[in-house]
């Protein structure tokens, strides 16, 4: 089967890569992530995407437009719904580019992430897939929590300490408020 996989990060994409490969699939990622802020955060994770692929032979199609604006227009009235625009925008262009394009399936990295809501991947997934015609491959990559960030650590990569979105950065460092 030639799989498609929408990758957030290299960090992220190492075990979903691991285990479609040994399930016998194609695989073909693709790096679309309008949500990632600064610009030279983005760039680093493009740069680190690149680098993992060259190393593991991973075929990849990069979508590299920095479409911050466009992310924000959707989101700045309600930053709480962020991450269902979010997954819906990026699943949505690799269900796309896949039905266009040959591929038998679509997945995503995303469903590697602890911190990702997964049944609201499965079920945008699986809309998009119907939608255009393809099977959208949902698994539960968590399970190698723990192997992906060892390999990513032995390889060297970048690691990133948040989704990858403005309001996660702020999240992540911004001093919380005392109640």
């Amino acid at each position: 089967m030639k799989t498609l996989l929408h990758v957030c990060c290299a960090n992220c994409a190492i075990y979903p890569v691991k285990i479609l490969r040994e399930q016998g699939q194609a695989v073909t990622g693709y790096f679309f992530n309008p949500n990632i802020h600064p610009f030279l955060e983005f760039k680093r994770r493009l740069d680190t995407v690149k680098d993992y692929a060259e190393r593991t032979s991973l075929a990849m199609i990069y979508r590299e437009e920095y479409l911050l604006e466009n992310f924000l227009s959707q989101v700045a009235a309600k930053p709480a719904g962020r991450c269902d625009y979010c997954y819906q925008s990026r699943l949505e262009a690799t269900a796309r580019y896949a039905s266009e394009n040959g591929f038998s399936a679509f997945t995503s990295s995303l469903l590697y992430s602890r911190f990702q809501n997964h049944s609201a991947i499965r079920e945008q997934g699986e809309a998009l897939g119907r939608r255009f015609g393809i099977r959208f491959v949902y698994e539960d990559f968590r399970k190698g929590w723990n192997e992906g960030i060892n390999i990513s650590k032995s390889m060297g990569l970048y690691r990133q300490q948040y989704c990858g979105c403005i309001y996660s950065e702020q999240d992540r460092y911004a001093p919380r408020a005392v109640k």
